[in-house]
């Protein structure tokens, strides 16, 4: 037994003992405080005096003396007398009708006082009789002393259950978490999924089999026992599965992966057991594990330390799959963006048998995710989904929904009752690079902001292979973003991945056009950190080149892989695949080719300074260039050749 399996068992005693007697000391703390409380309420709400003196604050009072002189002079008509209270109400002979009696406090009840009142009150010819007040002093008391108690029984009642309900957790950590829907719980069916096609389709032979399992049986085809989702972040994996749900019209499990792990020894495996048994009481079925990375990792990395617990679980999710003990007619659906951690044995067939990958929308995608998102959008005729999704290339289902809710909230804060093209752009701009902020005043600041966008922007256009330009601005955007020049991407760029060496030059050519710009117009000495980022995917696409396509001079190798297995082992760790040698004509070799591209772009802005002077002027007044607009001025200015201005687009004037 290993020392965290030892402290996971002898630390689950003493919480359960400290969770029993917790209450009953509260209980004994709090009993005399409810008890003297309750005693002092009563004792104050039951008080004649303090009735009296709140009985005495509505009404003017009168003191004794001169209550006997206004008898004497022959003022007072009748005198009431309260005997509860000890006190007279007097009323005179010249007030109206309806006015409110005075008050006297009599002296304390005895023969002599009480008889000389009423001898002085007869002589002078005083009506007097008694009326005593309603006494609600007792009655008050006791329900004061009622809703005390009343109080106090409920707060005992939820304290009991408090207990209670965790006492019965405390017993139940090794049940599973997993929650049970049906098909009308979650609204979702494959009519409200788009751009995932291929994805879709695979996932419909699963239901089409939990449906009509004899059409496959009869074939000898075998269901399959579990499907992996495996792609990027806000692609739809979990979409899916709810459309599974909604679809297949049988019990549908879903639970996260992290739920099945927690601090104590042994409740993630049993977890599993009891989702596995419930499962089979219902039969046929579905399970959804959501992040099944955050337990199916690959066991023994040796990195940070193990997790015996989390090793134990997977074992146990592993045996449940595929082990002695058949699960007809469960099928597993598991979702992930981490499959290089994933354990071998939990990919091999038998376990989840089918891979799906759930990739980036294509342009068709696109527009069918933005038709189901924009069902309940009011949009203006003017907006046309169809060049969204043109413009949209690279951008998730996710991407895409939030990109219309960010347009509503703009239209709706903007007091428009329809999403217009204008609300579409800044949410595009909001959602792929920033919230835009103020714009900065007419300063050296923006000047040198307003060259270096206009250099990469001037590259994006008068370069052959690069992509066209989209828009450049200089309105700051959250991040610390002072401006940037957009490009357009087409999809089969990014469907592909088909990057020419052509390509890969003038997009680092187009990323060193803003510090060419600089080092143009305010010299060496005045370059600022602007250009970090750009020299940074400077050097990330010109070693790509040098190691992995092989595009250099060092020849066809590739001297570098794309697989970062930190997590499966320690053996690719701080691995080189080269020499210290060739590392050092790797090195030259990324040089080279940024040094290329950092003159080629100098050069281009030396031979076309007055447009870029004329472009920095326009950009100045109207902050915000489109990349028709800009084509415009080009072609009136630019010094290149009829060729290359065709092949950008650019009209020759």
């Amino acid at each position: 037994m290993t020392k965290h399996d030892y402290l996971g068992q002898s630390d689950a005693r003493p919480l359960m003992r400290r969770s029993r007697r917790q209450p009953r000391l509260l209980q004994r703390a709090l009993l005399p405080l409810v008890a003297s409380a309750t005693v002092l309420a009563g004792a104050a709400i039951g008080s004649p005096a303090l009735a009296q003196a709140s009985s005495n604050e509505d009404s003017d009072r009168i003191n004794y003396s001169e209550f006997i002189t206004q008898v004497k002079d022959g003022k007072v008509a009748s005198v009431v007398i309260d005997s509860r209270l000890n006190i007279a109400r007097v009323y005179y002979t010249d007030d109206p009708d309806g006015e409110e009696p005075k008050q006297v406090q009599l002296f304390e009840r005895n023969t002599s006082a009480s008889s000389q009142l009423t001898e002085l009150l007869i002589d002078n010819d005083v009506e007097f009789g008694e009326e005593p007040s309603i006494d609600r002093s007792v009655a008050i008391g006791v329900l004061g002393n009622f809703l005390l108690v009343g109080l106090l029984l409920g707060f005992l009642v939820l304290l009991f259950r408090r207990t209670a309900r965790a006492s019965g957790q405390a017993m139940s950590f090794g049940k599973s978490r997993a929650r049970f829907q049906m098909e009308s719980q979650t609204g979702v069916t494959f009519d409200d999924v788009a751009g995932i096609d291929t994805a879709k389709e695979e996932l419909q032979e699963v239901v089409s089999f939990l449906k009509e399992t004899e059409r496959f049986t009869a074939v000898g085809a075998r269901i399959p026992k579990g499907v992996l989702l495996i792609g990027s972040p806000g692609t739809g994996k979990t979409l899916l599965a709810r459309a599974v749900s909604g679809q297949a019209g049988v019990p549908f499990f879903s639970i996260s992966g992290s739920e099945f792990v927690e601090m104590f020894v042994g409740v993630g495996a049993s977890r599993v057991r009891d989702l596995f048994r419930k499962a089979k009481e219902n039969a046929p079925c579905l399970i959804f594990i959501d992040e099944i990375d955050a337990v199916g990792r690959q066991r023994g990395a040796g990195i940070g330390g193990g997790n015996d617990e989390r090793e134990q679980t997977l074992n146990q999710l592993l045996a449940e799959m595929d082990g002695f003990e058949s699960n007809t007619g469960i099928i597993i659906i598991a979702a992930t963006n981490r499959p290089d951690v994933l354990d071998l044995a939990l990919l091999r067939p038998g376990r989840f048998d089918r891979q799906v990958t759930v990739d980036l929308p294509s342009y068709k995608g696109r527009l069918g995710i933005l038709n189901v998102h924009g069902r309940n959008k009011r949009l203006s005729p003017e907006v046309s989904l169809e060049a969204i999704a043109r413009r949209t290339p690279g951008l998730s289902g996710a991407d895409l929904a939030n990109l219309l809710n960010e347009a509503a909230i703009l239209t709706a804060r903007r007091l428009k009752t329809e999403i217009g093209l204008s609300e579409i752009e800044d949410a595009l701009d909001r959602v792929t690079i920033g919230m835009s902020l103020s714009p900065l005043l007419d300063s050296k600041k923006k000047r040198i902001v307003a060259y270096h966008e206009v250099g990469h922007a001037l590259m994006m256009t008068l370069l052959e292979h690069a992509d066209p330009l989209n828009k450049v601005t200089i309105i700051p955007r959250s991040g610390g973003v002072g401006g940037f020049a957009q490009s357009t991407i087409s999809d089969d760029m990014l469907d592909n991945g088909l990057l020419s060496r052509a390509w890969l030059l003038d997009r680092i050519t187009i990323f060193l056009g803003g510090r060419s710009a600089e080092e143009e117009v305010f010299g060496d000495e005045e370059v600022t950190a602007g250009a970090a980022s750009d020299l940074q995917m400077v050097a990330d696409l010109a070693r790509k080149m040098v190691t992995r396509y092989g595009m250099s001079e060092l020849g066809t190798v590739a001297l570098e892989s794309s697989n970062d297995r930190v997590f499966l082992g320690g053996n690719d760790i701080n691995r080189t695949e080269y020499s210290e040698a060739v590392a050092a004509r790797i090195d030259q070799q990324v040089r080279a080719i940024a040094e290329r591209c950092h003159q080629q772009a100098r050069q281009i802005l030396r031979e076309n300074r007055p447009l870029v002077d004329r472009l920095v002027d326009v950009l100045l007044y109207e902050e915000t260039i489109t990349g028709d607009r800009f084509r415009e001025i080009v072609a009136e200015r630019a010094t290149l050749p009829e060729k290359q201005l065709a092949a950008q687009g650019v009209a020759n004037p």
